[in-house]
C-alpha cells in the first residue's frame, strides 16, 4: 500500500515511516500543507495520514482540497483520510469527520492500533467486510502478513507479499506495471526496469503458474474465480 504521511515532526514522521515499512507499506513523507499537496498532485497514494497542526497552516486545509478534487484525476478526491492530532477534544474530531477523514486518532497513539485501522480503510474503501482475501486454495491474512496455500504457509519477501495482495484486491482488474512499482515503491526507492516481472516470477513459482495471467502489453491481473 502506498501512504502518504503529512507529518511536520521529524520523529514522529521517521518513527511512523519506519513502522509502516515493516508492515509493507510504501511510505512517502511530507511536513507541510503545501508539499502535502505537491506530492497528491504527483502520484497515486492509497491513503493518507494527515496531522493538522502543519508548519504553513492547517491540515484541515489540505484535506478540503482534496475532497474537492475533479474525479478520474490526482490527486484521488475519494482518498480514505485518517487524521493524526493531538487536538483531542471532541469539537476537532467532530469537524475532521464532516469535513471528509475516515477516521481520527490523537496524540500520542499506539502504532499497532493505527496500522489496524488502515487496514479497516483500506477494506471500507475496496467494499469489503471480510479481513482475509481468498482465492482458491489462498489465503492472505493483512494483519498476520501470512500467506497460505492450501493450509500451508508460504515465504513470501515484503514486495511479493504486497503485490500479490493489490492483485487479489483489484481482481479480475488488470493493473499496469506502473500502477503496481507505484503501489510497492515510494519516491526516493531505485527499482530495475524488471523488478516487477521478477517478483511475478517468483509469486509463479510459490503459489502456482496459473494465479497470475498476463495482458500483453498491458499488465498482471488475477481472475474473479480459480
Amino acid at each position: 500500500m502506498r501512504v502518504l504521511v503529512v507529518e511536520d515532526d521529524e520523529g514522529i514522521a521517521q518513527g511512523l515511516s519506519a513502522h509502516l515499512r515493516q508492515q509493507g507499506c510504501a511510505v512517502d513523507l511530507a511536513g507541510s500543507v503545501a508539499a502535502g499537496w505537491h506530492a497528491l498532485r504527483a502520484e497515486p497514494f492509497e491513503l493518507l495520514l494527515l496531522d493538522l497542526g502543519l508548519p504553513d497552516g492547517d491540515g484541515a486545509e489540505l484535506l478540503q482540497r482534496l475532497r474537492q478534487s475533479a474525479a478520474g484525476k490526482l490527486p484521488d478526491p475519494q482518498m480514505p483520510v485518517l487524521i493524526m492530532s493531538a487536538r483531542d477534544q471532541s469539537a476537532s474530531r467532530i469537524a475532521a469527520l464532516d469535513m471528509g477523514a475516515d477516521d481520527y486518532v490523537t496524540k500520542p497513539f499506539n502504532a499497532e492500533e493505527l496500522a489496524a485501522r488502515m487496514r479497516a480503510l483500506r477494506r471500507r474503501a475496496a467494499g469489503r467486510a471480510q479481513p482475509l482475501l481468498c482465492w482458491g486454495e489462498i489465503e492472505l491474512d493483512p494483519a498476520k502478513r501470512s500467506v497460505r496455500r492450501a493450509g500451508v504457509e508460504v515465504e513470501l519477501s515484503s514486495r511479493e507479499f504486497g503485490l500479490l495482495r493489490a492483485l487479489l484486491e483489484a481482481r479480475p482488474r488488470v493493473l499496469s506495471r506502473q500502477q503496481l512499482e507505484a503501489s510497492l515503491y515510494n519516491f526516493d526507492q531505485a527499482l530495475g526496469s524488471n523488478a516487477i516481472e521478477v517478483h511475478i516470477h517468483h509469486l509463479r513459482r510459490k503459489l502456482g503458474e496459473g494465479t497470475i495471467r498476463t495482458v500483453r502489453g498491458v499488465g498482471y491481473f488475477m481472475p474473479a474465480d480459480p
